[in-house]
């Protein structure tokens, strides 16, 4: 069980019960950095077939991953109990009561998001709809490391894309049986090249262009490809946090 530092009392366990631990080393949370990349994707092709790929790629960008709802109660609590000042904000039994409204509300939003996954297709770059995560791996939850890995092997990135939104077609009007879907997003730490490829055998009659947007100072209006695998996607700088499940 996760420890929480006390007040002069030792280490407390959740239930707010001394246990048995070093007083010296309270937990404190690690923020994992993330650097989130924007990028633009264009498919293009014959007009029939670019329309077969928007009606594949479409989706609610929800991926039904299997919460660990009382880890994600603790993970809400722990920061709250044992801040890294060492001043509570709260009192642990008002950060209990939070922490479980936090989880409850998570449950709740998560219910909702997997009741509309059959109908919704708002999201029009799903990566779970083109390339499916395995329910093995929807089991284990988004923060396994095995979770990761799988993204990072299959999708190229570690976790899901972001903020995906429809962009305004630059297909000269004139190429009647031409079509095009240009779409953006953000990803974490890396372009999913990994996907692309994937993509790319599985529609061997599109053009899929990708191209990741760098911060200003590593390269400003560079055009990333699959022959410049040094510059795959990463951006300066770092943001630190979670990431979402969802």
């Amino acid at each position: 069980m996760e420890e929480v530092e006390g007040e002069g009392r030792g280490p407390l366990s959740l239930s707010g019960q001394p246990e048995a631990g070093p007083p010296d080393r309270p937990w404190q949370p690690r923020p994992e950095p993330v650097d989130w990349l924007y990028n633009r994707l264009t498919v293009s092709g014959p007009a029939e077939r670019v329309a077969q790929f928007e009606a594949a790629a479409a989706g609610p960008g929800v991926i039904p991953w299997v919460l660990d709802l009382a880890e994600l109660e603790e993970d809400y609590l722990l920061p709250m109990a044992a801040p890294q000042d060492g001043v509570r904000a709260i009192s642990l039994a008002g950060a209990k009561i939070l922490a479980r409204r936090l989880r409850e509300a998570v449950a709740l939003n998560h219910q909702r998001a997997l009741a509309r996954m059959a109908t919704d297709r708002s999201c029009p770059f799903d990566l779970h709809r083109l390339l499916p995560i395995p329910a093995s791996v929807l089991a284990l939850g988004p923060e396994e490391g095995a979770s990761r890995d799988w993204l990072r092997g299959h999708w190229g990135v570690t976790r899901p894309l972001r903020h995906v939104e429809a962009l305004p077609s630059t297909l000269d009007g004139r190429r009647k049986r031409m079509g095009q879907m240009r779409v953006g997003f953000w990803s974490a730490d890396w372009s999913p090249w990994g996907a692309l490829a994937r993509l790319r055998r599985a529609w061997p009659d599109l053009s899929l262009d990708l191209r990741p947007d760098y911060a200003p100072g590593v390269g400003a209006g560079a055009e990333a490809s699959e022959s410049d695998p040094e510059g795959k996607g990463r951006k300066s700088g770092t943001r630190q946090g979670r990431g979402a499940s969802g």
